[in-house]
């Protein structure tokens, strides 16, 4: 990724979708900086990456959301570029126009276009949506995405039976000057409602659909001008699912990670022929869950030629977890997963 001018990058995140992101850069060759509370010095995203900077106090607001302290993290690591993970820092103009007046590429849509189309940090849960990497030709890869969600979150994604249409509406992200990822929610009459930028559990939908790394998309949106390689290779549409399993640890509860998660080194069963599958942990055995933060712990996707495919193929990923330590939902969603596999209706969507 040299070509493009990003050497390195200072990852603003944490847990499962850090790790991620982190895996991608070592991919892709691109030195990557974790970031960091107290409470969480020893994480599995600071593990994984190149190198860590502490940002402060356990609190969100204190370090993971203190744009003064993301952005002094990153002049004192000297990284080229700040690439925010989760929408709430992705969305964040503030943050954005920030890391550009410290002189630093920002892996993301432009202060001023956030400004104008939102970025209140959530991550749409509609039951129906959108996902593309916007360029300033339009769309490319547009993913429609149905949601099973509970509680707001979308726990389980999915690309619908039959392709479904991308609406008209979805044009004007590129005309407005939105550029890299993005995650809508479509309302009922076929309006955009939510627009995210970041790395949403959706993405990993686009990402399997398509068969390309959401984070060298990302870093060529960055720097466009410099970016003369034409689209990144892709493979053909495929149906595509992706699952959270999440802690159900009462809010501001800790707990201790006593077993593999999907894609922390445990066996994972092998795929049907055809199938690829991605899973990403944020915890190993022995890791502290904080109370202080989202209980997600790890995330499953998968791409086959149908959906059905693709969710028995995460379904069995989930399915003979070991004793985590901790309680999770994994139930739940595997109850969503089976009833993907069996071509069956699923609640809430």
């Amino acid at each position: 990724m040299a070509h493009l001018g990003i050497e390195s990058v200072l990852v603003a995140g944490r847990g499962p979708a850090a790790c991620g992101v982190i895996a991608s850069c070592a991919r892709l060759g691109v030195k990557a900086v974790a970031v960091h509370s107290e409470a969480e010095r020893s994480a599995r995203h600071v593990r994984l990456a190149d190198e860590a900077v502490l940002l402060g106090p356990a609190p969100a607001t204190e370090s993971y959301l203190a744009v003064d302290r993301i952005v002094e993290a990153a002049r004192r690591s000297g990284v080229t570029a700040v690439l925010p993970v989760p929408p709430a820092l992705a969305g964040n103009a503030r943050l954005a126009a920030a890391v550009r007046e410290a002189g630093l590429l920002w892996v993301g849509p432009d202060p001023d276009v956030l400004e104008r189309l939102g970025g209140d940090g959530v991550e749409p849960a509609s039951e129906r949506g959108l996902l593309a990497w916007v360029t300033a030709d339009g769309l490319r890869f547009p993913t429609p995405v149905s949601r099973d969600r509970a509680a707001g979150i979308a726990r389980v994604s999915w690309t619908p039976d039959g392709r479904a249409t991308v609406p008209a509406a979805a044009g004007r992200l590129a005309e407005v000057g939105w550029r890299g990822l993005v995650t809508v929610g479509i309302s009922p009459d076929g309006e955009l409602a939510e627009v995210a930028a970041g790395f949403s559990l959706d993405i990993a939908v686009l990402e399997r659909a398509h068969g390309v790394d959401a984070v060298e998309l990302a870093l060529r949106s960055a720097v466009p001008a410099r970016n003369d390689a034409g689209d990144p290779a892709s493979s053909p549409w495929r149906s595509a699912v992706a699952v959270q399993l999440r802690s159900t640890l009462p809010p501001g509860e800790a707990g201790r990670i006593a077993g593999r998660l999907p894609g922390t080194g445990r066996p994972e069963p092998r795929p049907e022929a055809g199938v690829d599958l991605v899973a990403v942990g944020g915890y190993e055995p022995g890791d502290r869950l904080d109370g202080w933060y989202d209980a997600l712990l790890a995330t499953v996707s998968a791409a086959a030629d149908d959906t059905a495919t693709a969710a028995r193929a995460a379904s069995q990923v989930l399915s003979g977890l070991p004793e985590l330590g901790v309680p999770h939902d994994g139930s739940d969603v595997r109850a969503v997963l089976r009833r993907l596999a069996a071509g069956e209706a699923v609640p809430g969507t």
